[in-house]
Order: C-alpha cells, then sequence, then structure tokens
C-alpha cells in the first residue's frame, strides 16, 4: 500500500480523494490550513490518516508543511490539490506551493490538479507577484503556470511521475452545488495516477482528464516557457529543483517577486 501525501484535503476533492485512498488501505498524510480546519478531517483521522497544518499562502508554512510531511517519512506520490480561486494568494497558493512542496518532498509520483480553464491563462510571467501580498496572475493563469510546472518536472527528473489533472467541473465549494461533472470522477484520475501500476499510469509529463489524456495549452509544452517558469519560482522560493543549479537572483521574464 502506498504512502500518499493530499494537500487541501479538508475539504473537497482533496478530502474526497483521501477517504477513498483510505477505505483502499493506503496510508494518506491530510493537510490542513490552520489548526481549527482538523475538526473538518476527524472522521478521516479516526480511519487511521496522519494530519499535518499550516497556510500554503505564506512561505514559511510552506516549508513548515514539508517538514511535518519528511517528518512522517517516506511519500509514494504527493497530489498538489490545493487551490484557491481569487484574491492576491491565487499564485502563492496555487503555484508557488506546489513547486516549493516539490523542491522538498522527495516522492515517486507527483500529480498537479489543474482545470480546463487553464486554457485561457496567459503564458506571461512579467510582473507576477509570487509573494502573495498582492493580486496579479488570475486562476487560468495559475491553473496554465501548474500545468507547466507538472511538465517541467518531468523533464529532469526521470525517475518521476509527473502529471497533470484536471478534474472537471465538480460539485465542491469552489465548483459550486451547481456543477455539472461527476464528483466521484473529479478525483478518480488522481488516486489512479498514485497508486496505480497500469502502464499509462506510470506514464509522465502528461494532462489527464478522468483517466485520458488531453491537449493541454501549447505554453505547457513549450520548454523556453518552462525554463523561464522554472527560475521564477526558483527565484521566488529561495531553493532549486533537484538536479538544477544554484537559484538565479532575477526570476526569468521579468517576474517580480
Amino acid at each position: 500500500m502506498a504512502r500518499i501525501f493530499i494537500t487541501g484535503s479538508a475539504d473537497g476533492l482533496g478530502r474526497a480523494a483521501a477517504k477513498s485512498l483510505l477505505a483502499a488501505g493506503h496510508r494518506v498524510v491530510v493537510h490542513a490550513r490552520n489548526p481549527a480546519r482538523l475538526a473538518a478531517v476527524q472522521e478521516l483521522l479516526a480511519g487511521g490518516a496522519d494530519a499535518v497544518v499550516g497556510d500554503l499562502a505564506e512561505q514559511p508554512q510552506m516549508r513548515g508543511v514539508a517538514e511535518q510531511v519528511n517528518a512522517l517519512g517516506a511519500m509514494d506520490a504527493v497530489i498538489h490539490n490545493a487551490g484557491v480561486y481569487s484574491g492576491p494568494a491565487v499564485l502563492a497558493v496555487n503555484v508557488v506551493a506546489p513547486y516549493l512542496l516539490t523542491a522538498l518532498i522527495a516522492s515517486p509520483r507527483l500529480i498537479y490538479l489543474s482545470s480546463g480553464m487553464h486554457r485561457g491563462g496567459q503564458a506571461k510571467l512579467d510582473g507576477m507577484d509570487w509573494s502573495g501580498r498582492q493580486a496579479t496572475g488570475s486562476y487560468s493563469d495559475s491553473k496554465l503556470f501548474v500545468t507547466t510546472l507538472a511538465a517541467a518536472v518531468a523533464r529532469p527528473r526521470p525517475d518521476v511521475h509527473s502529471n497533470a489533472v484536471d478534474p472537471g467541473w465538480v460539485p465542491t465549494k469552489m465548483g459550486g452545488p451547481n456543477a455539472p461533472d461527476d464528483l466521484r470522477l473529479g478525483h478518480l484520475t488522481q488516486e489512479w495516477l498514485a497508486t496505480s501500476d497500469d502502464p499509462e499510469a506510470l506514464r509522465s509529463g502528461g494532462y489527464w482528464h478522468h483517466q485520458r489524456r488531453a491537449q493541454p495549452h501549447p505554453a505547457v509544452h513549450d520548454r523556453r516557457f518552462q525554463e523561464d517558469l522554472l527560475a521564477a519560482l526558483a527565484s521566488a522560493a529561495g531553493v532549486e529543483l533537484a538536479g538544477r543549479g544554484p537559484a538565479p537572483g532575477r526570476a526569468g521574464g521579468g517576474a517580480s517577486h
């Protein structure tokens, strides 16, 4: 059985995935933004899950989450599920946190939550504030960036299976009660990529929707944009991904930090 860490698992797709994986016998590490939110995962904790706490809008707490996870032992998979739809923290939570946790937590399977809305994102890094102090990039931008991150991670790390998933428009707190897609299908692909030995699930660099590979925004597989994004995130977070050189002093593409 696998040990899987899921960010943003106090509600929505993250909580649903955690519950399903626990029921299948896997060891799950859930994540809540603050101690008060742990009340929402009591059922999961009673079922054997471990918990870590930290606000992914703030880099010191992102690092604290990584330390807590690493103290629990090696992770077989990480599902970067946490996300916000609007406000100044969009880039910090949706992009910087997945990047920083990827850099600090070793795992052979990485799953990043994207969205069909990433196709409306702008492949531009100029003027982006990665700190979470002011709103710059949109939700669509953030999902384009994290989908590109998933593809970029797959290249320098051949020992890692890195993929992005579009869960569809599902009835969660973010999606709203009238969302038309199937909630179960919204988290099935993440679970499959995290645990399955199916050769398809062991492919890397894909963009998935309901267990089928789909074609993402053209910028996702643009090598130059990938490198510019990695440089921007390394500068913003002060840490490089494994296998790369020292963090640059200035982000590529003119991104601010």
